[in-house]
């Protein structure tokens, strides 16, 4: 899919689509907290919906009720010998332990990007858990049986804090799945744990569901304490939050191209990317941020600092961000976008080099020489959502119409980006319609 985005001026009121992070970690938790789950404000991105089919196959019932997701579940009980992750990686980092808390013998499998990505922590932790695991040399697919059994373990935050969140999860949950007493306490030491925000997301969602919280010691030991079993089935509703990551997106549009005001993203979110908020006002954005909504337009902008080792996925909003930034804009955190839908530091470098934007590479550093203008050319890519947006978001004042090859890339999180750009003014054909939406 190609889709040409003419120069444009942006203008109107937009709401921020659902969170795929909150809405994945929502499905997992009403899998393992027995009982019926409403979850509101669902999501529909290709992560989502692979994330309802891996708990329908792990045993959970999902039905639609209008606006509403209804989810009764009685734990991980596999109604399938296989579940595919498709190309999310939250999902097969979370659901592997999950799945290990069956008896039953489960194939995980993925597509796309996945299939490269190491999962080597897998092979190394999950032994130490009463846990049968072969995979393919440390990469899908990976054939896991369980049952897991809660020990002392020592774990690499380094690479991805997903993992963590997938043992935190199963730790939970082994209580209620299996109705076993945890008789003495258990803890995951963790080592340079990175995206400590996403962590206490994941526990906020523990919360919610009722399963038990570990005491977290700064983010350096999660100790769970012994409990009795829990056996209530209690009814639960959980409102999916707005996608700072994907209104991150909207809001540098904003900057860029506004005035805008983008609607339904929180302030005291524990969602990472809402680091977006520093960097807006770092640039010298025009920016007012409210309890329901955030008004953004262009101001002088200026080149920013950035520290986005714990947020890696704002490193393409920022990218788009900083090109029209004067001056050299320096973002530390390079080391985490090696493993992404693509090796994101050198997409950026590529894509954005098109478009006349220098990008340099230091090590754990990124530094975008902006301010210049931007050129409308033809950019890919490279199948990753992430960079769809940000070439997109970057087209918006370049001199000149910009095309994006493979651009339905954007499905996997945030499917009904291009329209909402159309929504704001945007003039964006996908080659099925060319609209623009005027308020």
């Amino acid at each position: 899919m190609k889709v040409t985005i003419q120069p444009s001026g942006l203008s109107g009121n937009i709401q921020a689509a659902a969170s795929k992070s909150s809405m994945q970690r929502a499905c997992a938790a009403a899998l393992v907290a027995k009982g019926e789950s409403t979850i509101y404000n669902p999501g529909h991105s290709n992560d989502d919906k692979a994330a309802l089919d891996i708990i329908k196959r792990l045993g959970a019932e999902v039905s639609e009720q209008g606006d509403t997701l209804v989810i009764t579940s009685n734990g991980v009980k596999p109604v399938a010998p296989e579940i595919n992750c498709g190309e999310s990686g939250l999902s097969i980092r979370m659901f592997t332990p999950l799945v290990a808390l069956s008896k039953e013998k489960v194939t995980i499998t993925g597509e796309g990007s996945l299939v490269t990505r190491p999962m080597n922590f897998f092979d190394e932790i999950l032994p130490q858990l009463a846990v049968n695991i072969t995979s393919n040399e440390g990469k899908l697919p990976m054939a896991v049986q369980g049952p897991l059994v809660p020990a002392n373990i020592e774990v690499d935050g380094s690479l991805s804090s997903q993992f963590l969140t997938g043992l935190l999860l199963a730790y939970a949950a082994s209580v209620q799945q299996t109705g076993a007493t945890v008789n003495e306490t258990v803890t995951i030491t963790v080592n340079d744990l990175k995206s400590k925000p996403y962590i206490d997301l994941t526990l906020d969602v523990m919360q919610q569901f009722g399963l038990p919280v570990p005491e977290n010691k700064d983010h350096r030991e999660f100790v769970f304490s012994g409990q009795e079993p829990v056996t209530q089935t209690a009814a639960r509703s959980y409102t999916v939050e707005g996608d700072w990551s994907g209104g991150a997106f909207l809001l540098v549009a904003g900057a860029i191209a506004g005035p805008i005001t983008v609607r339904g993203l929180s302030p005291v979110s524990t969602q990472a990317d809402k680091a977006i908020l520093q960097a807006l006002i770092d640039c010298n954005s025009g920016i007012a941020i409210e309890a329901k909504q955030i008004v953004i337009h262009p101001g002088k902008l200026k080149a920013f600092a950035f520290d986005a080792t714990d947020c890696p996925d704002l490193f393409p909003p920022l990218v788009a961000l900083a090109a029209y930034c004067e001056g050299e804009t320096t973002i530390k955190g390079v080391s985490r976008l090696a493993h992404k839908e693509s090796n994101r530091g050198i997409t950026l470098q590529q894509e954005f080099g098109k478009m006349g934007i220098q990008v340099e590479l230091k090590d754990d550093i990124m530094v975008i020489h902006g301010g210049k203008g931007l050129k409308g050319v033809v950019v890919h890519s490279h199948h990753d959502h992430r960079i769809a947006m940000a070439c997109a978001v970057a087209a918006l004042k370049a001199n000149g119409e910009t095309i994006i090859e493979e651009a339905d890339a954007i499905n996997k999180s945030y499917p009904d980006f291009y329209e909402h750009l159309q929504q704001l003014g945007a003039v964006v054909d996908t080659g099925e319609k060319k609209i623009k939406f005027i308020e």
